[in-house]
């Protein structure tokens, strides 16, 4: 049912969609026949975006907003959805992808900590609150996708704000789905894209070419799209350096530390990091 949302003359709205994956998205979703709404902070990056997308979609530039939007202020999520709405009718695909990383440690300034929350958290619940309930009362198919991360899941040292939004995102997109599932007559579903290595402006750090490892924006949405088509609500991505093997063992042994009452993180901890090592290579943890 989640795919059936994405259908020629349906509307896709998607925030941080002037680079990186929302851009591949709104991109992808042009080149079906929807209608794009593409959303993210104003400026040239965001114009540039929109008519790099209208070359694809449909109906050129009628069939493409470009709306700018803070989705760390509530109040401009509830003025994207009036809008989108306005311009376009009922929205079908929402992907609440708008991300920010400015690095965090655990005792540095807290605006950092602030801004990714606000941004990585909070743009997702309340982009989610904010459109669902329309979604669901339009009565047709439709589609939530949240941008999580793997950092979100197995918790790795470095970037602890991160990691906190991203947690969030997964435990607030598992109740969103489980809600929606539960509503008699809903046609809407929730899906957590968990994107592995991508080279984005996010991921960057000051490189001009993409390293070998990562893969690109759109051979993420490629894999999004193929996941979506079967079903899955996690929308697990590998790269080019880490297959789904590696890290399911990563994700089980995250999970293990509580099940095992091991340290937090002892995939990093001096007297687990060999037993670790052991696990990933298939031997006795």
């Amino acid at each position: 049912m989640s795919y059936a949302a994405i259908a020629k003359n349906n509307v896709a709205v998607i925030t941080g969609a002037a680079s990186g994956i929302g851009l591949a998205a709104a991109k992808r979703f042009a080149g079906l026949g929807l209608k794009v709404v593409l959303a993210d902070l104003p400026g040239e990056r965001l114009q540039a975006a929109a008519a790099e997308v209208a070359r694809i979609a449909t109906d050129g530039a009628s069939d493409v907003a470009a709306i700018a939007t803070d989705v760390s202020r509530p109040n401009d999520l509830v003025a994207l959805a009036r809008s989108a709405s306005e311009r376009f009718g009922h929205v079908h695909v929402l992907m609440n992808n708008a991300g920010i990383q400015p690095g965090s440690s655990m005792f540095g300034p807290l605006e950092n900590w602030e801004a990714v929350i606000a941004v990585n958290l909070w743009g997702v619940i309340n982009g989610s609150r904010i459109f669902a309930p329309a979604m669901i009362a339009h009565g047709e198919p439709g589609l939530i996708i949240n941008t999580g991360s793997k950092q979100g899941i197995t918790t790795p040292p470095g970037d602890p704000a991160y990691n906190v939004s991203k947690a969030g995102v997964k435990a607030f997109t598992e109740a969103l789905q489980h809600e929606l599932r539960n509503t008699e007559g809903c046609k809407v579903a929730a899906h957590l894209l968990i994107p592995g290595f991508v080279y984005t402006s996010l991921t960057a750090h000051g490189r001009t070419e993409k390293p070998a490892g990562a893969w690109t924006p759109d051979e993420t949405v490629d894999f999004m799209m193929e996941t979506l088509e079967r079903g899955d609500f996690y929308i697990l991505c590998p790269d080019n350096e880490v297959d789904r093997a590696t890290d399911e063992k990563r994700i089980l042994w995250a999970a293990g530390d509580i099940v095992e009452n091991r340290p937090p993180l002892s995939r990093w901890h001096p007297d687990h990091g060999e037993a670790f090592k052991a696990f990933l290579a298939g031997k006795k943890g």
